[in-house]
């Protein structure tokens, strides 16, 4: 199964998961390549992948997501791991709050995402880990 098919898969399956969880947010832990690396050839000069990130897929991913209810929450770089599997470093963790999963699901599977977008960050980032959270209700 490629990365794609298994993104797809876990968008699937989240989205039966939280179809009424109300607003989630996805934790983006990232690990960046240190020089851009586009699958297609590009006439784009040549960046790190920290700049590619910030400088190029996340204005394309705001132009895709325009209209739709979503923010940052929240951008910081890792300083260490206290506690993971052996050898895991991330650079940055960059939280985002949608105002619902399927807020999410339509901005990753537009094809405007896989045109504009999705370059970006797969010739960004050597590695990453996207999580869906929810805030639970807790009993007062």
């Amino acid at each position: 199964m490629t990365r794609t098919e298994y993104e797809n898969a876990a968008i699937e399956t989240a989205a039966k998961a939280l179809a009424d969880a109300g607003p989630v947010y996805m934790v983006n832990m990232v690990r960046y390549r240190e020089m851009a690396a586009y699958e297609v050839a590009s006439d784009l000069p040549a960046c790190s992948g920290r700049e590619a990130y910030f400088q190029r897929y996340a204005p394309a991913f705001n132009t895709v997501a325009q209209g739709e209810d979503f923010s940052v929450f929240w951008v910081g770089n890792v300083r260490g791991v206290l506690v993971g599997q052996d050898g895991e470093a991330w650079d940055d963790i960059v939280i985002v709050r949608y105002a619902s999963f399927d807020v999410l699901r339509k901005i990753l599977q537009s094809p405007v995402y896989a045109a504009q977008a999705a370059p970006h960050r797969r010739a960004a980032l050597a590695d990453w880990k996207f999580l869906v959270t929810t805030q639970p209700y807790l009993p007062r």
